[in-house]
């Protein structure tokens, strides 16, 4: 569980380190001005979605310790795509919800005990 004071410290260190406003910050994320607002407040916890947008965002940012506050940031280890992706064949989609339900697995993120995390997306 993520502590959501914590999570807010963490947030305000990434809008400080880059120098922007809360409300450059969620343009940059493709979020809501008041999403932003309502999390610095505290009244609203951090989605996954949001949490995701972030670290997208900025590859600095680690997951590990935006979400626990283990690790570093600015991350000692910067990529370009800090998640590596690997694209499923046509043959490997696998079906969601039974035969014939026409769905299939859009993204699937596994997440290691080090911080580090694959993203295997579908297409």
């Amino acid at each position: 569980m993520v502590n959501t004071e914590d999570f807010v410290r963490r947030l305000e260190r990434i809008l400080q380190y880059y120098g922007l406003s809360a409300s450059v910050f969620a343009d940059k994320i493709a979020v809501q001005r008041s999403s932003i607002s309502h999390l610095l407040s505290g009244r609203n916890k951090p989605s996954l979605d949001f949490v995701l947008k972030v670290v997208k965002t900025f590859p600095e940012v680690n997951l590990y310790w935006l979400l626990n506050g283990k690790g570093s940031f600015p991350s000692e280890t910067t990529n370009a795509d800090p998640a590596p992706t690997q694209t499923l064949t046509t043959t490997e989609k696998l079906p969601l919800g039974g035969s014939g339900s026409g769905k299939s697995i859009e993204k699937i993120i596994i997440f290691y005990s080090d911080g580090s995390f694959k993203s295997y997306h579908g297409k």
